[in-house]
């Protein structure tokens, strides 16, 4: 009998904010993102075995890694449309899959 598994990467848009650049110092738009690694079994996605997420610099495409509590905060900011950085973009995109 065979039993195949492995794991899928999903890379979902959360929210596009305007943010200071920690590394080009440019207040650009910043994409928020969320990457989630779901274990399968026979091709069928079962349960989340890692989530991370990060935001990303359109202007130079600097990564910074946050926390799941940053970034619930950054999207809350970004669907209020207030706070330091303002809403260009809200809302989560559909699913797509990612390449490790």
């Amino acid at each position: 009998m065979l039993i195949l598994f492995g794991t899928k990467g999903y890379l979902y848009q959360l929210a596009i904010l305007t943010l200071v650049c920690g590394r080009c110092g440019n207040p650009a738009a910043h994409t928020l993102r969320k990457r989630v690694t779901k274990f399968t079994l026979f091709f069928v996605p079962l349960f989340p075995i890692s989530t991370k997420y990060a935001t990303q610099c359109t202007f130079c495409g600097a990564e910074s890694k946050l926390s799941a509590e940053e970034a619930e905060q950054l999207q809350t900011q970004a669907n209020a449309g207030g706070g330091t950085g303002g809403q260009v973009q809200g809302g989560q995109a559909p699913q797509q899959p990612y390449h490790q």
